[in-house]
């Protein structure tokens, strides 16, 4: 690749991550994944490496966060808030603690002590504590200046406003994540996309009394600046916090060897589905102060600590009922209703089963704990059934030989190439008197992959064919637009819109000729 080109497309990635950035941290409305985000800054990195000449301000090398938003006072952090280099694999692992080794000039046989803590996947706060007394709360913003969201923060009932234990430091700053419970976040699913995006945007309004109804909390796990504290490891100083009256993590543990933190990995990723708080990983520091001192740090992260993250795509949850949908082709899709997760930064509560024959060959089951993958853009399936964790009581999934929609048979169509019943079920009734069909038939109808009718969407087919006002396509060309006018959320212009729109495709219509709609023929 010439050298042009080489820095066209560092430029692009570099364009792009800024945007992501906004999006994630000031917006609070991320696009992409975190997987996709962690991969774009691998690419950054490893373009960087590769070819000397680049070079960018912009650059995860240089920067964390975002600059801070205009929305509110800035202040500098005493010391950066710095982000963490990310693991994926057992051999990052190992390769990270050779790393180490290899820096202190220790043999392989040297044991090293890890803290490991679940990373909570929430918005990060450094709170600063002068005797005892909390004087500002700041965000991360862009790693050396952040916002001044003291009174937004106070608001939280997690963060003590003073602390009077005689051995608490005379001058700390406090670190930790601000987030929103899961079982809390269900009140507020209408407004917001996850939990992160809510606790972001709840931390950044400018009346503290609009965060004070939100129910953030908090977690602290690490300090920047500090004179007096009288720990020399993270685990204790963890310890300490509690004693504080700070709330910490309650599955942090202290580990050594690659071998033991890939166990616990595994564990807490199973017991992911049942916390009540998203977690994106497993964070490793070196136990001991001294140890991260002489490590110290690379560009703007510690050597001393790396981020293990989980899979993006994939998650455990629980199937709390199996509904079954049914399309304009009169085909039965089971669709999973599953316990919400977190996957790749989107909240997941539905999964389809693809049809019956899937669910047979998957014993797939109301009540089974299992694994969810969500890849790209793909709808989330089932990826596996966890037998083990299956309760006793457990029953099959019986497949409805009756549609649920209209009480008619159904069927499974025999496949003349396959030589064998298609592994779709369908509803056995003619089309438009099946209401689910009907109402399926006529959203297709209207969209863009058919007559592309401007306006006319989803919940508009289905509010009208309620109130009797479209049964058939052939309907939507002499709707009683008086009627339309009288009722909820419709006015003379939103009428006269849909009115155009429909007049506009009903020339296109009159100009074709023998088109069929579901059973019917109709001619120009």
């Amino acid at each position: 690749m010439s050298k042009k080109k080489v820095e066209v497309l560092y430029k692009d990635k570099i364009k792009l991550l800024e945007k992501y950035n906004k999006e994630y941290f000031v917006k609070s409305k991320p696009s992409v994944s975190d997987n996709e985000y962690d991969i774009l800054k691998r690419d950054i990195l490893l373009l960087e490496k590769k070819y000397s000449f680049l070079k960018s301000k912009k650059s995860p090398s240089e920067n964390v966060g975002y600059k801070p938003s205009k929305n509110f006072k800035k202040a500098f952090h005493k010391v950066p808030m710095l982000s963490l280099a990310n693991a994926f694999s057992e051999q990052d692992l190992i390769n990270f603690e050779k790393k180490i080794t290899n820096f202190l000039s220790k043999k392989n046989d040297f044991k090293i002590f890890y803290s490991a803590e679940p990373k909570i996947d929430g918005i990060s706060a450094s709170l600063s504590y002068k005797n005892g007394n909390l004087i500002i709360g700041l965000s991360r913003g862009d790693g050396k200046e952040g916002e001044d969201i003291t009174k937004n923060l106070a608001t939280i009932r997690d963060i003590p406003k003073k602390i009077s234990s005689k051995d608490f430091p005379e001058d700390i700053d406090i670190r930790g994540e601000v987030f929103i419970q899961n079982s809390d976040f269900k009140n507020l699913s209408d407004k917001f996309a996850n939990p992160r995006n809510a606790a972001s945007g709840s931390l950044r309004q400018k009346n503290h009394n609009d965060t004070k109804k939100i129910p953030l909390k908090f977690i602290a796990y690490t300090f920047g600046f500090e004179k007096g504290l009288k720990v020399d490891n993270q685990f204790d100083y963890l310890k300490k916090l509690s004693e504080w009256g700070f709330k910490t993590n309650p599955y942090n543990k202290l580990i050594s060897g690659v071998k033991n933190l890939i166990n616990n990995y595994n564990e807490i990723e199973n017991k992911r589905a049942n916390l009540d708080f998203d977690i994106d990983g497993i964070v490793y520091k070196v136990n001991d102060f001294t140890l991260q001192k002489r490590l110290g740090n690379v560009a703007n992260a510690p050597r001393w600590a790396i981020a293990h993250k989980f899979s993006s795509n994939k998650a455990v949850s629980e199937i709390k009922d199996i509904e079954i949908q049914i399309g304009r082709t009169g085909a039965l899709t089971p669709v999973a209703k599953i316990k919400p997760i977190n996957i790749g930064g989107v909240l997941v509560s539905n999964a389809t089963l693809h049809n019956e024959d899937e669910i047979n060959r998957k014993d797939i089951r109301i009540g089974d704990t299992v694994t969810v993958e969500r890849a790209g853009d793909v709808i989330p399936h089932i990826l596996s059934v966890d037998l083990k964790k299956r309760k006793k009581n457990s029953l099959k999934f019986i497949f409805p030989e009756k549609c649920p929609s209209c009480g008619s048979k159904t069927i499974k169509e025999f496949n003349s190439i396959t030589k064998k019943n298609d592994a779709v079920r369908r509803c056995s009734s003619d089309g438009y008197f099946c209401e689910k069909i009907s109402i399926e038939k006529l959203k297709h109808f209207v969209s863009k992959e058919a007559f592309n009718i401007d306006g006319f969407g989803k919940k508009i087919v289905e509010s009208f064919w309620k109130l009797n006002l479209i049964k058939f396509p052939y309907d939507i060309f002499k709707l009683d637009y008086k009627k339309i006018e009288n009722l909820e959320g419709w006015g003379k212009v939103s009428v006269e819109n849909l009115r155009y729109s429909i007049n506009e495709k009903k020339k296109y219509f009159i100009r074709k000729s023998n088109i069929r709609f579901g059973y019917k023929t109709y001619r120009s």
